[in-house]
């Protein structure tokens, strides 16, 4: 998922963001990994990693999503299970792939909607051609436009919009978040947030959620065939060949016939 050097994640503006320290910086990194850890022991189902209402959280990290831990230890971590209150739960809506995907000063709905389709889904894009116009570095300085604006209007150039039509549109459901993860109602230049979209596949939704369902509905077989594929290599400890496809539909059969859990 593109998260192992966050510990040293060093991008993010801490003058700007002074609630950005080291301490939190490690327990967005942990969130993960203890929610991956928790679905292989229970042996739940895959498809929790997408659409969970659950995530865990310590003090600091509580504080941070806004989630009262009362008389919870510095260095203990608790389960909260309405974690949608907060506009978390799953995957998606973790700090550390919000913020690991933002330059610093400001969104970023091509790099999160890229992480989505590449690290989740599995899905391949091209580089961008090295002529790419650079967006403004700080959010606060983009003049009368919002990001969403500036990137509608790259799309309009014909060679930029084939590849961004496949991400922009789920970069934006996460536009209430902003550089560091925290829920905002407003960008950085004080302009209202808006995290409605259109998907790829022409269908229309809001939010995290929004891409929640979307993502159950239609590209779950991508989702399942990612993880699977990613699994095998990482246990094979070499790069896939055209041989293993046979293994891979074998652990997605497995799969589907025992409600997707995880030990299957």
């Amino acid at each position: 998922l593109d998260f192992r050097q966050f510990q040293q994640h060093n991008a993010v503006d801490r003058s700007r963001f002074e609630s950005f320290t080291d301490d939190l910086r490690q327990a967005m990194f942990e969130e993960p990994v203890r929610f991956f850890v928790d679905l292989v022991h229970r042996d739940a189902s895959v498809i929790e990693f997408l659409g969970a209402e659950h995530t865990f959280v310590n003090p600091i990290l509580a504080a941070h999503y806004g989630i009262e831990t009362p008389d919870l230890p510095a260095d203990q971590w608790m389960r909260v299970d309405d974690a949608r209150r907060y506009g978390r739960g799953g995957l998606l809506s973790m700090s550390v792939f919000l913020t690991k995907n933002s330059p610093g000063l400001r969104t970023s709905p091509v790099k999160r909607g890229y992480w989505v389709v590449r690290r989740v889904l599995g899905e391949h894009i091209p580089a961008p051609p090295a002529d790419v116009p650079e967006l403004p570095e700080d959010e606060s300085k983009t003049g009368d436009l919002s990001i969403r604006q500036m990137l509608a209007r790259h799309r309009k150039i014909k060679s930029c919009a084939a590849c961004h039509n496949r991400f922009d549109s789920i970069g934006l459901v996460f536009e209430g978040y902003g550089p560091i993860g925290e829920r905002r109602e407003a960008d950085l230049g004080g302009r209202p947030i808006d995290v409605h979209t259109q998907f790829p596949d022409g269908s229309q939704g809001n939010g995290p959620n929004g891409l929640r369902r979307y993502l159950q509905n239609e590209r779950q077989d991508e989702f399942v065939d990612n993880l699977c594929r990613k699994l095998l290599a990482y246990g094979l400890s070499r790069s896939l060949i055209l041989s293993d496809d046979l293994t891979i539909d074998t652990m997605i059969s497995n799969l589907e016939k025992n409600d997707y859990r995880f030990g299957q």
